[in-house]
């Protein structure tokens, strides 16, 4: 049996959590990818995956080969691309995603000149407030904004973004002033909940961070329907700067207890290491970095 093959559909059965789903992925039965697995147990001379009837995980073992297929297969693959001669060339479907706001007002026009730039390129872009698995969904890069979890994923960082807190002028004319955090207690707020959790929101102190209880007046779960209320003069929201930067500079929303921002969120462009190998993803990975690196919200 070819090594690489069962490689492949041992990664592929842990990635998809089981039998079934690897063989729908691979395109073969169940005991196909059964016997796949079984060859390379025998050939390493350890059980490599733990199976149930639901679920299929690796072993102790298992994760160790599991690393190790995966570099292998990226390195197969980069030489039978290389040997192709389609590393050299862009071309294909290249799937990106990234959060709603952001994604339509910086992502898509990244995407538009890179497609632009590369004829053979066909572009897919993905606009979602949630976070996806990127090997499971197809995904060739994403861009997150927040801390990262420890992954195969590469991260490179692009920049940062702050966490503000913002009302309109005409709501602050009628009320009394900001000036800490605890005022905020007895004013009508707009919580966005990707923001905040539920118990508050958090702040900088000089001696501390600190959370401060809000009785929100609306809640909503995205960020567009709490800056429109905001604008509206309905209340203080907390949301990620990019979002206003267009109301803050016309005038239409004024930053709040800037002096006690939380600390930024960083902004990283993220794909996973096998997808490097195809020529697409190269080229929109260093083409994007340079230009999401400049934009004056990720400063």
């Amino acid at each position: 049996m070819d090594r690489i093959d069962a490689m492949r559909a041992f990664v592929r059965t842990v990635d998809d959590g089981g039998l079934a789903a690897a063989a729908r992925r691979l395109g073969r039965s169940p005991a196909a990818v059964t016997r796949a697995i079984a060859f390379l147990e025998e050939e390493v001379g350890a059980r490599l995956l733990r199976r149930t009837t639901r679920s299929s995980g690796p072993t102790e073992a298992g994760e160790r080969f599991l690393d190790s297929c995966r570099r292998i297969l990226a390195d197969f693959d980069e030489a039978t691309a290389l040997a192709a001669g389609e590393r050299s060339v862009p071309r294909g479907v290249l799937t990106v995603t990234g959060p709603l706001v952001f994604g339509r007002r910086h992502v898509r026009p990244v995407l538009d000149a890179f497609l632009d730039l590369h004829p053979t390129v066909q572009g897919r872009l993905l606009l979602l407030d949630r976070v996806v698995n990127l090997i499971d969904e197809g995904i060739d890069a994403a861009i997150r904004i927040g801390q990262l979890p420890d992954s195969s994923l590469i991260a490179t960082r692009i920049g940062h973004i702050r966490r503000v807190l913002c009302a309109s002028p005409a709501f602050l004319a009628a009320h009394p002033p900001i000036r800490h955090p605890e005022d905020l207690a007895a004013l009508p707020v707009i919580h966005f909940g990707q923001i905040h959790d539920g118990r508050g929101w958090s702040f900088a102190t000089p001696a501390g961070p600190i959370t401060v209880p809000v009785q929100p007046r609306l809640t909503v779960n995205g960020a567009e329907a709490a800056i429109e209320s905001a604008i509206d003069g309905h209340g203080v929201t907390a949301v990620l700067s990019y979002q206003i930067a267009d109301a803050l500079r016309e005038g239409r929303l004024t930053l709040l207890l800037e002096g006690f921002e939380p600390p930024p969120l960083p902004v990283h462009l993220i794909y996973p290491e096998a997808r490097l190998v195809a020529a697409k993803v190269r080229a929109f990975v260093d083409f994007a970095v340079l230009r999401l690196r400049a934009l004056p919200v990720l400063a």
